[in-house]
């Protein structure tokens, strides 16, 4: 029997280490294997641009992996709910936040109850895109230009009135932002959407209202708004007659949104990895360069780290915008 204990002995060791070593690869085996679908998050109705970018994305991103990737759609407090459900997602790799910028910076500061913290509670993963508002107001009015349309807002105190997609809508935020770099007292209405915003612009019910890119410059190039700056620090490729904030005389407005992937907390690194490479790859692809420039985004090819670092200093610039609005 004692001629046993040794062998016995060496053998337990060998299938401790062994099982240890297939603990340390689990992770990893869990999202490389094809079968296995990746679920992007969505956090508003199909349909809407977060939507859209999501599933022109999509299929280059899986090409890249080499396993499905699916679009769910979790609309719901702003995109919030969203993010929640990712927050408290098992971080296996199979899960990821298809997150547009206003969750992440400008919730946080409008919400009573924001469902979960976008720092401590996700991780950053890749970044997608980013995109400029273009600022629009009704062409019947005698102001042509943001430097006109500031002089007469300063003349005219809550006189002029802008739209937006509603309370904490990055269009929102961009106004309060004009209107503070500015000192001028502006008039906020809030719409359930764009579209219905918009609608007033060229009814010349409201002034004026912040429109993304990609939709606003319809309008504007078939003569229903007059487009007067865009809130990038230059011009935008696709609206190259429209001048920039800071050529319009405001030197500190440099705004706009973004989409980018985020996990659960705890991910592990070799996710975080793979899944960028992907999204890096997928993003040089000519064909979807085409689709999201058309669009009206410029691609933003970059780290997680990165991508990190802007939702930090964009929590700290509309915290400091917020100040003054009312919690919803």
């Amino acid at each position: 029997m004692n001629n046993l204990r040794k062998p016995l002995a060496n053998f337990r060791r060998s299938l401790l280490a062994s099982l240890g070593a297939l603990a340390v690869l689990a992770p990893a085996a869990s999202w490389s294997q094809s079968s296995t679908p990746l679920r992007l998050i969505v956090g508003y109705a199909a349909g809407g641009p977060v939507d859209a970018g999501a599933r022109l994305c999509a299929p280059y991103l899986a090409k890249e992996l080499g396993q499905t990737v699916m679009v769910e759609n979790k609309p719901g407090a702003g995109g919030t709910m969203a993010g929640d459900m990712v927050a408290h997602a098992a971080p296996n790799g199979q899960m990821l936040y298809f997150a547009a910028s206003p969750p992440m910076t400008i919730s946080p500061h409008i919400l009573k109850a924001m469902p979960f913290d976008p720092v401590k509670d996700l991780t950053p993963v890749a970044p997608i895109l980013s995109y400029s508002n273009v600022l629009v107001m009704n062409k019947d009015l005698p102001f042509k230009t943001l430097p006109e349309l500031i002089a007469y807002a300063k003349a005219n105190p809550g006189k002029v009135s802008y739209g937006s997609a509603g309370i904490g809508a990055s269009n929102h935020m961009s106004g309060e932002l004009l209107a503070l770099r500015t000192g001028t007292d502006l008039t906020h209405v809030p719409y359930k959407g764009n579209a219905p915003a918009m609608t007033d612009v060229i009814g010349g019910q409201i002034t004026m209202m912040f429109d993304i890119i990609g939709t606003g410059r319809n309008y504007i190039q078939s003569g229903k708004v007059r487009g007067v700056a865009v809130t990038s620090k230059d011009r935008n490729a696709s609206l190259p007659d429209v001048p920039s904030m800071r050529e319009s005389g405001i030197q500190d407005y440099d705004v706009g949104g973004w989409y980018g992937l985020f996990g659960p907390n705890k991910l592990a690194p070799e996710f975080i990895a793979k899944i960028n490479d992907a999204t890096r790859k997928a993003l040089a692809s000519e064909e979807l360069k085409a689709k999201l420039i058309e669009q009206g985004y410029d691609l933003w090819v970059g780290s997680p780290q990165a991508l990190g670092e802007r939702t930090a200093k964009e929590l700290a610039l509309w915290a400091t915008v917020s100040k003054g609005i009312p919690k919803q």
